[in-house]
């Protein structure tokens, strides 16, 4: 089943339409590699704004529970 979710990784905000079997972070790769997300961006952790929750960019967007209309905010460190 295909959902529509928007990633938000910094200062940059997406959305993809994307298989729900497909990892999280191959969403991120798509918009990577289509010059919608900055190259190095590749974080582990996204809070889902629907559950609040953390989920792992390497499970699958089913895996996680996560549905249409979902926005992934990234957790990323700044040092």
């Amino acid at each position: 089943m295909f959902i529509n979710i928007t990633l938000e990784v910094d200062d940059r905000t997406s959305d993809i339409r994307i298989d729900s079997e497909q990892k999280i972070n191959m969403g991120l790769i798509i918009l990577r590699e289509s010059g919608k997300m900055p190259p190095g961006a590749m974080p582990a952790y996204f809070r889902s704004k629907q559950s609040e929750k953390l989920v792992s960019a390497y499970k699958t967007f089913q895996d996680e529970s996560i549905y249409d209309g979902d926005i992934l905010t990234a957790i990323t460190t700044k040092h």
